[in-house]
């Protein structure tokens, strides 16, 4: 009886760290998501920049 309590017991810290280890995992995918969100950000701006330099080019010529 005892040994199946003790076996109760493993599967349940068994399960909490299965869990944990769900949500480290789904916080890395954020912080993959917030940085990818930074990029593309980034990406735009540097994009609006070169943009707005090829129309200073051409209505200087």
């Amino acid at each position: 009886m005892q040994a199946n309590a003790l076996t109760m017991q493993a599967n349940a810290l068994t399960m909490q760290a299965d869990a944990l280890t769900m949500q480290a995992d789904a916080l890395t995918m954020q912080a993959d998501a917030l940085t990818m969100q930074a990029d593309a950000l980034r990406l735009l701006g540097l994009a609006k920049f070169n943009s707005l330099r090829i129309n200073e080019m051409l209505y200087l010529v």
